[in-house]
Order: structure tokens, then sequence, then C-alpha cells
């Protein structure tokens, strides 16, 4: 299980600084708006940050809303249909900046602590609530006299904006420091809640708030990459299940809405019954039982 966390953690550090290459605009704390800017990246990492090299797709589609000449942005939707058909919440997992953010915050020695289990079930459903409202209904309907929008989940809700960009460009820029009001202070209170319950909760903005995690959560049943247990193999150990740190039902669902494909599962299980498939077909199989046999045949 370990040599999966690194291999899963330098997975996240190379896509989070292919994303971010432009590390050298935090000391000038300027932004980088170069022509690779018009492309998404797949995770969640924010426009403004001065290191990025890539948009946010939430913070494009909301980009796209808020303008007088258009209100929706195909290129973004059909980025995300394509990423999340493909991929699903695989994204989450491994190539999420800020997913990789609190997965380094819950290594942190600090008491953990588990919600129950019907709040943390009723508490998953807010991230489909923030993507309907501040992603889409918000910015579509409030609209001023020039045609023009707010990006409501950026401005009012996003930390990754005020970790990523938000406290690095105030932070450098004297101008902006004067500037600042309450909207700031609400921000850096949420980024400092958010930190502190990622210490002690594994990954709480990706269970309850990420609008983007709900986009690809609805794709996890049918995306082309996919994982599947074999049921032969299967000793129904109970292992997968009482070790995923996303409270997942792995025999029954693993392909559930909530499964970010860490792989953890795979990692721990004692017979290799968990596969990686692409279309139906394995791709890595590490079964100590040959296929479609029973572990002790």
């Amino acid at each position: 299980m370990k040599t999966n966390n690194i291999r899963r953690h330098l997975v996240q550090l190379v896509s989070t600084f292919i994303t971010n290459p432009h590390v050298t605009n935090y000391t000038g704390g300027t932004i980088y708006k170069g022509q690779s800017k018009q492309l998404c990246t797949p995770g969640l990492n924010c426009y403004s940050c001065p290191a990025a090299g890539t948009a946010c797709p939430i913070g494009a589609l909301q980009a796209v809303e808020n303008s007088n000449r258009y209100h929706i942005s195909y290129y973004v939707m059909g980025f995300l249909l394509i990423t999340g058909a493909f991929l699903g919440r695989f994204v989450c997992g491994f190539l999420c900046p800020f997913g990789f953010f609190q997965d380094l915050l819950h290594k942190l020695p600090v008491r953990k602590r588990s919600i129950p289990r019907r709040l943390d079930k009723i508490l998953r459903y807010t991230k489909y609530l923030i993507l309907a409202v501040f992603v889409i209904a918000l910015p579509t309907a409030l609209i001023n006299e020039f045609g023009i929008s707010e990006p409501y989940f950026c401005k009012l809700i996003c930390p990754v904006g005020t970790i990523e960009a938000g406290l690095p460009l105030v932070i450098k820029n004297e101008s902006l420091r004067a500037v600042i009001g309450i909207l700031f202070d609400w921000k850096v209170i949420l980024l400092a809640i958010t930190v502190i319950l990622s210490t002690m909760i594994y990954r709480p903005f990706c269970k309850y708030v990420c609008p983007l995690g709900a986009v690809y959560s609805l794709f996890n049943r049918f995306s082309v990459l996919q994982l599947e247990v074999d049921d032969n193999s299967c000793i129904n150990c109970m292992k997968c299940e009482t070790n995923c740190d996303m409270q997942v039902n792995v025999p029954d669902n693993i392909n559930s809405t909530e499964c970010i494909r860490c792989g953890k599962c795979r990692s721990i299980c004692p017979t290799g019954a968990i596969n990686w498939t692409v279309s139906g077909k394995i791709i890595l199989h590490t079964g100590d039982a040959p296929r479609n046999q029973p572990p002790h045949a």
C-alpha cells in the first residue's frame, strides 16, 4: 500500500507542476497570460494562480456565463464531457492539485475524525447543490444591465483561488493589500476551515464541496477507465471497504460516484481481486490467482 501511495503522490506532484510551470511568477506577484491559458486543466486549479499555465474548467465555465456575448462554452462543456467519459473521478485521485494538497494535509499527525454515516451521506449532496446554484444558476440568472454576471463559486466559496492566487498576489502587491475587504477575509476564513478539516477528515472539500468532483462523479459508473472486482478471486475479507478513505462500498459498488480511484483498495486486497479496466478489458492485473478461478484452485 505504501508503494501505491508513493506512486500516486509522484503522479500528483508531476501533474501539479505540469499545470503550474510558471513558478517564478510568485516572486513578482504576476499572472501568466499566455496562449495556453485558453486551455483547461482537468483538475481544480485557479486561473489567477501566478504559476498556472492553463485555466480551471469551473472558472472557465463561469467566465463564459458571465460575459455579455456568450452564456455557454461548448469547449469547456466538451472538455468536461470527454474527460469525465474517459477518466471519471480518476482526475480527483491523481490529477487535481488541490486534491494533492488535501492528501498532504491529512498526513499531518493530527487526531483523525469521522463524520456520522447518516450526516456524511446527506453532506455528499452539497457539492451537487453548489454546482447547480453557484456555478450554473446564479451566474446565468443574476446579470447586470451590461449583460455581465459574477463568478459566484470562485468569488464566494472556492478556497483554491485563495491559496493559489489570492494570498500570493496580495502578499506581493501593495496596491491589492490596500483594497482588500470583508470578502477577502471571508475567503481566508473558508480556506482556514478547509485546511483544518483536511488534517482531521480525508478530503472534506472533495467529498462535500467541489463542483468539479460533482461533474466527474456523474461519469464514474460508465467511464472508459474503471475499477473491477473479480468475484472469483474476492474472499470477502472487506479490507478494501474498511480501508477506503472515501467510504465506498467496494465489493458491491466499486465505481461509486464517490470513488476517486486512488487505488488504495487495489493495493490492500490480499488476493489481487481488484483490477483496472479500460472498456471492460483488464490493463493491470496483480491477482495471485488465475483469472476466472477461485484463489485456492
